[in-house]
């Protein structure tokens, strides 16, 4: 049997199947429309995981010893079902199309450009909003990276992707109300330091005027 990793059910083309495949990641993540159990699934095989490779396995050991028992399972029943003539096992032959892995790459080159285009903008001081976030979003990796390890790293990060979107499309108003008021004091303290600033140049240039115009 051979599944195409790519194409979707009913021929509804590439758009298509892009579309519903970003949707369906989106409700995995948000919980919703019968997704929730795939959410569960993946938080309670993340979490575990996490437990095992801190409970003596490594990375390595573990799906090494997934793979030994999933290859020995399935190798024994397919050797079983041909000496009592009963189905083999129903492995199906997966092939990603070529499709997939240009689509793939549009979105990897199109993340990539919006990084550049947003450094772009932070460095030229053009979006200060745009600077906070970028800035709290280090800072958190920063304090993250300082006290935990890659792993363990990258085991939060899934475990946040399947928590911290769902709580906040459920409360986004609430967030989105003390967001806007941060954002407002930012703004007031970055227009002070813009006004204290100017008054520093200034009375620093007339300072230095009156030195020059001294004999």
């Amino acid at each position: 049997m051979v599944v195409d990793a790519g194409v979707g059910v009913g021929g509804g083309g590439g758009a298509g199947t892009c579309a519903v495949g970003g949707f369906a990641v989106w409700d995995v993540l948000l919980w919703r429309r019968g997704r929730a159990d795939v959410s569960a699934c993946l938080l309670a095989g993340t979490v575990s995981s996490w437990l095992l490779l801190y409970g003596g396995y490594t990375l390595v050991s573990l799906a090494s010893n997934v793979l030994l028992l999933l290859l020995t399972v399935l190798f024994l029943w397919a050797k079983a079902a041909r000496l009592l003539n009963r189905p083999q096992p129903p492995v199906p032959e997966l092939r990603v199309p070529q499709q997939a892995v240009d689509e793939a790459a549009a979105l990897l080159r199109s993340a990539l450009d919006a990084a550049s285009d947003a450094f772009r903008d932070i460095a030229l001081g053009r979006d200060s909003l745009l600077f906070y976030r970028v800035f709290l979003c280090l800072w958190s990796v920063s304090i993250v990276g300082s006290v935990t390890d890659f792993p363990t790293a990258c085991y939060a990060s899934v475990v946040a992707a399947l928590t911290i979107p769902a709580l906040y499309h459920r409360h986004q108003e609430c967030i989105a109300t003390y967001m806007s008021f941060a954002y407002m004091n930012l703004r007031m303290y970055e227009m002070a330091y813009e006004r204290l600033s100017m008054k520093c140049f200034l009375k620093v240039r007339d300072w230095t005027m009156e030195l020059l115009k001294d004999p």
